[in-house]
């Protein structure tokens, strides 16, 4: 399946049904009277999360989504029926925007969530409502009000406890095809990853989910390489696990060049918690390896992990310490409630 996390889509709630005019008109009954029924409601558009989604493709073949109109009123004071809804499905995760794509209408992180979007027109009032003392036979009744229409942006934030970030060939996707079921795209060169991969890690009978996104280069804020725009999907991470390769020739440089593209994104990425490796370490000889690690812990003001998800070296000790910030805040977030 297709990944795509940002789709446009146009929406139109249903317009009111209109009231009826209409007289009694029964044998033997002397006087008659108004008897016309109002319009009913017109559907409104609601977006909803729901499970087994993980991508909004389905949003690039379907763009406009319009809610039936309000049934109009009839004779014996019938009301009409109100318009069937306009349903958006999404997956967990997704922002709705306005159509400036700034203004967050609303988040939908849990399944079943639901939200109106745009309500449908009040139907019309039938001629039985406007008879009076002085108007016994109302010849008149009201229209359906129009529906709401508008253009909205729906953005997928992937759901993850964990996100893996790192410069292209960090080995990133490596490392998640080894602890998880998933299989990511993985090749010797540089932007293989080109869309988000998510899968379950389980470790000491404890699981919890990780993402992958493609590479961060210098001036990935500005759009170099493919930009920052995959970032969105670790923002709801409860924490990072920061690869740096051990092929790099200046490590602690290129930690330092992601850590100022999580800086210049904001978003609270920058202060999250943070598990830092030095990877793909079965390619360094003893030497080399600790003046790497030296390096990058000078940069990085902590000790890394020495890992190589080849050889297994270091996984287990990344993947405990990971487990251990998610479950810690998992418990806070759980005192929170």
């Amino acid at each position: 399946m297709k990944f795509l996390d940002q789709a446009k889509v146009y929406i139109r709630s249903g317009d009111g049904g209109s009231g009826s005019v209409s007289f009694r008109r029964e044998k033997f009954v002397e006087f008659g009277g108004p008897d016309g029924g109002d319009g009913g409601r017109g559907g409104d558009v609601w977006v909803e999360a729901v499970e087994g989604l993980n991508t909004l493709i389905d949003y690039r073949y379907q763009q406009h989504f319009k809610a039936k109109t309000g049934t109009h009123g009839m004779g014996r004071n019938r009301t009409g029926a109100k318009g069937a809804d306009a349903v958006l499905k999404v997956p967990v995760g997704t922002q709705i925007f306005e159509e400036d794509n700034e203004t967050l209408i609303c988040d939908l992180t849990e399944i079943g969530q639901r939200y109106r979007l745009a309500a449908g027109g009040n139907g019309g009032f039938g001629n039985q409502h406007f008879k009076s003392s002085r108007n016994q036979a109302p010849r008149h009744a009201n229209p359906g009000l129009p529906g709401e229409e508008r253009w909205i942006w729906l953005r997928l934030k992937l759901i993850a406890d964990a996100g893996l970030v790192g410069l292209p060939n960090a080995g990133k996707s490596t490392f998640l095809a080894t602890v998880t079921a998933a299989k990511p795209k993985i090749a010797d060169y540089p932007f293989t990853t080109l869309h988000p991969n998510l899968g379950v890690v389980r470790i000491d009978a404890r699981e919890f989910v990780m993402a992958d996104i493609p590479g961060l280069i210098e001036g990935a804020h500005m759009g170099v390489g493919i930009g920052d725009r995959f970032l969105g999907h670790v923002e709801r991470t409860r924490v990072l696990l920061h690869l740096v390769s051990a092929q790099e020739e200046d490590a602690a440089e290129t930690y330092r060049t992601v850590r100022s593209e999580l800086e210049a994104y904001g978003h609270g990425l920058a202060e999250k918690p943070e598990v830092l490796a030095l990877s793909q370490a079965d390619i360094l000889d003893e030497d080399a390896r600790q003046q790497k690690m030296a390096a990058l812990e000078k940069a990085a003001g902590r000790k890394p992990v020495l890992l190589s998800a080849v050889t297994g070296e270091g996984v287990e000790t990344v993947l405990r310490a990971l487990m251990d910030i998610i479950e810690e805040a998992r418990a806070t977030e759980e005192t929170e409630r």
